[in-house]
């Protein structure tokens, strides 16, 4: 049996970090999307990870993705979506090509990604694709119109996938996290360490598909609903 392998849209040193640690340690080969790779040398050389360049929110850059992921890794038994782009500015303010750039980030890049992942994973007979949320999937704050439409929107797809590829063995996970992201705390204020989310992406991974979810929401026991 070939090795299975965790494709990581959107890899960076926080979170997808963790995710990456993670899944290795469980045997999987890991594949690591950025627009700049650089800054994941260090991690490719801790777990021996592939490295891929890619404009998540341009189609063409993600389907040359997926065309040289097919070679390497085959097709991935989990993509995951972690891409996020967030500019506070009061709405009248908001310049309009920066609205949009965070609309195709935050939401039209998950549907160009997932789209390339799930048509794959069909004729594979299954597979997993996890989006990355926040506190604005569930509330728009203000200041923060773009975040939240494009977050809106990724919540949006995460559902409208469920219902239609889980009776197709494709597991659809959407990722609330409800607060910071950090290892340390900030004052007072307790962050969401990367490491205890990653072992959830991990244990909905892990979920028998007579029980599956599609949402789970990641807060500290400080953060308020």
């Amino acid at each position: 049996m070939s090795q299975k392998s965790l494709l990581i849209v959107g890899s960076g040193p926080g979170l997808s970090t963790s995710l990456a640690r993670t899944f290795h340690a469980k045997g999987m080969k890991i594949g690591l999307v950025a627009r700049n790779t650089d800054k994941l040398n260090s991690l490719k050389d801790e777990i021996g990870a592939e490295l891929f360049s890619c404009d998540s929110s341009d189609k063409n850059s993600v389907k040359n993705l997926f065309e040289e992921t097919d070679k390497i890794l085959g097709t991935p038994n989990i993509v995951i979506y972690n891409p996020s782009l967030r500019i506070i500015k009061p709405f009248i303010e908001f310049d309009q090509d920066e609205m949009l750039e965070t609309i195709k980030v935050n939401s039209y890049g998950a549907f160009l990604v997932a789209q390339e992942a799930a048509k794959r994973m069909l004729e594979e007979g299954g597979g997993n694709i996890f989006f990355t949320g926040s506190s604005a999937s569930i509330k728009g704050f203000a200041k923060s119109a773009s975040f939240a439409i494009g977050k809106f929107g990724l919540r949006g797809l995460a559902q409208s996938l469920a219902r239609e590829l889980h009776p197709q063995n494709i597991h659809i996970g959407h990722f609330i996290i409800d607060g910071g992201i950090g290892r340390k705390p900030i004052g007072d204020y307790q962050m969401v360490h990367p490491d205890e989310i990653a072992k959830q992406y991990l244990n909905f991974y892990e979920q028998d598909k007579s029980a599956w979810s599609w949402e789970v929401e990641i807060r500290s026991n400080t953060e308020k609903f």
